[in-house]
């Protein structure tokens, strides 16, 4: 009867667990479609953003703009995005073993490294690992693009100062539901600036600029830190809620699986000692009649 009781405690135990997964679910489901809305609308416009700069820059002088100096890399800075809070599966890890291939691949070239760390995760986990600069943690429950502003007057002066001569940017791109996508982009100097892509001529954009193109660069150029800043931001919160949401789903399942095993080797357990019980009612019968 103990193992009986041992069983059925760990029926219950199953099923409090089951509850929580599920209401952790639900609650990951319901910030998702919000973060999803936002980083959805807020894709588009960061996309052409992007390729307006990019176009203005293939046609200026990199030495037109602090911003667009191409310095031999010595001095490397990672920002570097994870969630705050776990239960979501694999989706810190992935992101912590983009950053750490980087820096390996940097390291083994000479080069020096440093972190700005956004999220907890990640901060903890490079605490001890890498030479972390600044962090912001505690910041997905709600933030705007005054978080993004920060961080980029986090890291422009520094590079304008020449504290590091290049600027990656790691997150985790929301591909859907199932898949999110750890991506590692350069952010200064811009990839394209000071040469001439190969695109098809029908499918290249010339653009008129009004005022000139220096003075539109002086105030695209802060703005373009910022909104790929904000974009990355988007696309972790929305990643790690679909994160969340999978493990949670996932963890649900598990408990359902549990509990019918469980419940089988309960009712095997029963059905064994109530044979047991049958087999010393019978015996004694029989040990009466002789």
């Amino acid at each position: 009867m103990a193992a009986l009781r041992d069983i059925k405690r760990k029926i219950t135990a199953v099923q409090k667990t089951k509850q929580i997964t599920r209401a952790m679910n639900m609650v990951a489901a319901s910030k998702l479609r919000t973060s999803q809305t936002r980083m959805e609308n807020f894709r588009p416009y960061a996309v052409k953003f992007m390729d307006v700069l990019k176009s203005l820059a293939l046609r200026v002088d990199p030495n037109i703009h602090p911003l667009l100096a191409v310095r031999e890399p010595k001095r490397i800075r990672v920002i570097c995005m994870t969630s705050d809070r776990g239960l979501c599966g694999g989706y810190n890890s992935n992101i912590i073993r983009t950053t750490e291939r980087l820096f390996k691949d940097r390291l083994s070239k000479g080069k020096e490294l440093s972190l700005i760390a956004v999220g907890k995760k990640g901060r903890d986990y490079f605490r001890r690992k890498a030479n972390i600069i600044n962090q912001y943690v505690e910041v997905f429950r709600k933030f705007d693009m005054s978080l993004a502003q920060a961080i980029g007057e986090d890291v422009i002066p520094s590079f304008i100062a020449e504290e590091y001569d290049e600027l990656y940017l790691i997150y985790s791109e929301f591909v859907s539901m199932p898949v999110q996508r750890p991506v590692a982009v350069r952010l200064l100097p811009i990839p394209s600036v000071g040469v001439d892509e190969d695109v098809e001529p029908d499918k290249r954009v010339d653009y008129i600029y009004e005022p000139s193109e220096e003075l539109l660069l002086d105030q695209l150029l802060p703005m373009y830190i910022r909104v790929l800043i904000y974009r990355a931001l988007l696309e972790t919160s929305a990643g790690e809620n679909a994160a969340r949401m999978m493990a949670m789903d996932n963890a649900t399942s598990n408990c359902d699986e549990m509990i019918q095993t469980l419940t089988l080797n309960f009712n095997k357990a029963r059905q064994a000692a109530i044979t047991k019980e049958l087999m010393d009612i019978v015996g004694g019968t029989e040990a009466l009649k002789g």
